[in-house]
């Protein structure tokens, strides 16, 4: 079961600002486009791990986060 559906509005949320992709994606907004499968779930015993989720930037580029690196944006 999935977090997250294409469709979704979603803001990325990195807040290890050692992170690598920080500075790039932290605050970006985007929507969900694509919900992809793998089996890293089964490694870290964490099934919300067996999403990536293909987000569209509003700037126009692309990013594959997990379910940990995305929050809902709120209606406004």
């Amino acid at each position: 079961m999935t977090d997250y559906t294409s469709g979704d509005r979603v803001c990325i949320d990195i807040p290890d600002k050692q992170d690598a992709d920080h500075d790039r994606y932290h605050r970006q907004k985007g929507t969900i486009v694509e919900v992809l499968a793998d089996d890293a779930g089964q490694t870290t015993g964490d099934e919300r791990d067996s999403f990536l989720y293909r987000v569209e930037l509003d700037d126009g580029g692309t990013v594959d986060v997990r379910w940990r690196d995305i929050r809902p944006v709120p209606n406004s």
